[in-house]
């Protein structure tokens, strides 16, 4: 159990604790005779909540925080079917359950609980965003059950001992192609390449030698004709598509009736001669200057949510001990 036992009495939610959360988060001049069916947000963070309860009032509600509490089930939320956002983050949940009428939720939060088995989630096909950090995952195996849920494009995983396996990234996003941000960093290029990988074929401990034979296979499969296309969504990416070659300045000449003119004025045929290959030579500086600081932006972005995860995880624990401290001196 949470040490929060030891000096807090655990709540199970009720009128009287709906009806404050509400009139915090509402202007004064709107707190009185407010209809539980009009709430559309609710925020329940850090009130020591044992047992959710009491919430089938709010049958239009569409985002609901119960962060930070000592919750050991998910129950009674099955009347809130218009939710899209939960959080139920650090809290004591073994057992992902509970969620079956959630239809429309996009974005859940089971970070930081005792989770040992993604599950029981099928009901959910608008999932876009799932954090289950910081639990007790320990098999890549669980991964793929997050393969029904197409619109899946946020997944943070980090902290379970599964992601300890060497094979951890290149196994998640072999089996869930679709990822665009992994841990709270965006995925590169290079890792999302594999996402066509039959993952489902083979298990993990084999997937560096599958891997490598595919990918190999690939090659002579798809021809020179899928690497260029591969080659181009990258270059296009760095705004830098076709500055690898002659290809602009053949474009840019192509039907420019008058430059064959400039052949007939005297001095002018050695420039003619020498300036492609000098417009050449600084599209393909401008090229690779591209890819340079597109690999850089790549890097700052992933500093920067890794920043971003730092700093939050940092400001939940200095919220959580400031209120442990107010309440304990409050006790006193």
């Amino acid at each position: 159990m949470s040490q929060l036992y030891n000096s807090i009495e655990p709540n199970i939610i009720d009128d009287e604790m709906v009806q404050k959360a509400i009139e915090e988060q509402c202007p004064e001049d709107k707190r009185e005779d407010i209809n539980f069916k009009d709430v559309t947000e609710l925020q329940l963070s850090f009130r020591n909540i044992l047992q959710i309860d009491n919430l089938w009032q709010f049958e239009n509600l569409t985002k609901l925080q119960l962060d930070n509490n000592i919750i050991e089930k998910i129950e009674a939320l099955e009347s809130l079917v218009h939710l899209v956002w939960l959080d139920l983050s650090f809290n004591n949940i073994e057992v992902i359950e509970g969620l079956d009428t959630l239809v429309k939720l996009q974005d859940l939060s089971l970070y930081n609980n005792r989770i040992s088995k993604i599950e029981h989630m099928d009901t959910l096909q608008e999932l876009q965003i799932f954090s289950i950090g910081k639990n007790n995952l320990t098999t890549l195996e669980d991964v793929i059950y997050l393969r029904r849920f197409k619109n899946l494009r946020t997944l943070n995983l980090t902290g379970n001992p599964l992601c300890d396996d060497e094979q951890y990234t290149l196994f998640v996003v072999a089996h869930l192609p679709k990822l665009v941000y992994l841990d709270f960093k965006l995925l590169s290029d290079a890792t999302v390449r594999i996402s066509a990988f039959p993952a489902c074929e083979i298990g993990h401990q084999h997937l560096r030698e599958h891997l490598l034979c595919w990918y190999a296979s690939s090659i002579l499969a798809f021809g020179a004709g899928s690497l260029q296309k591969s080659g181009l969504q990258k270059h296009a990416a760095a705004f830098v598509e076709y500055l690898n070659g002659s290809f602009l300045f053949d474009s840019m000449y192509a039907e420019d009736t008058e430059a064959a003119r400039l052949a007939y004025l005297p001095g002018v045929g050695d420039l003619l001669q020498a300036y492609p290959s000098c417009f050449v030579s600084v599209c393909e500086n401008l090229f690779n200057y591209g890819l340079k600081e597109h690999e850089k932006r790549e890097a700052e972005v992933s500093d920067f949510y890794e920043s971003l995860h730092e700093a939050l995880t940092a400001n939940q624990q200095e919220g959580r001990k400031i209120i442990l401290d107010f309440e304990n001196q409050k006790k006193r």
